[in-house]
C-alpha cells in the first residue's frame, strides 16, 4: 500500500484524532508526541485535507486575517526599502491552492 492509498483510506475518526493530537501535543492516552511524530502526523493531516477537499477555513493552520487582511498588520505586507511606512496596494495577490 502506498502513502497516497493509506491517506485515501484514512478513517475520518483517525484524521480527527491525529488533528487533536497535533493541537494538544499529546496522544489520546496522554503520551507526549515526539517532534518526528508531530511532523509525520501533520504531513498526513495536510495530505488528507488536500485529498478530501476540506474547506480552506477548516484546514489545520488556517489563519483568518479578517479585517486585517491587506493592511499593515497582515504579515504578507512588505514595507518599502526606503524606511517609509507606505504600503504598495498593488503588491497584494490572492493565493488559492
Amino acid at each position: 500500500m502506498t502513502y497516497e492509498e493509506l491517506i485515501e483510506r484514512l478513517d475520518p475518526n483517525v484524521y480527527q484524532s491525529l488533528r487533536q493530537s497535533i493541537e494538544l501535543g499529546k496522544w489520546p492516552d496522554g503520551r507526549k508526541l515526539s517532534q518526528q511524530q508531530r511532523e509525520i502526523s501533520l504531513e498526513a493531516i495536510i495530505h488528507y485535507e488536500n485529498l478530501h477537499n476540506i474547506p480552506e477555513q477548516e484546514r489545520v493552520g488556517y489563519l483568518d486575517r479578517g479585517s486585517k487582511a491587506g493592511t499593515e498588520c497582515d504579515p504578507s505586507v512588505r514595507r518599502s526599502q526606503s524606511g517609509s511606512n507606505d504600503v504598495d496596494p498593488n503588491q497584494f495577490v490572492e493565493v488559492k491552492s
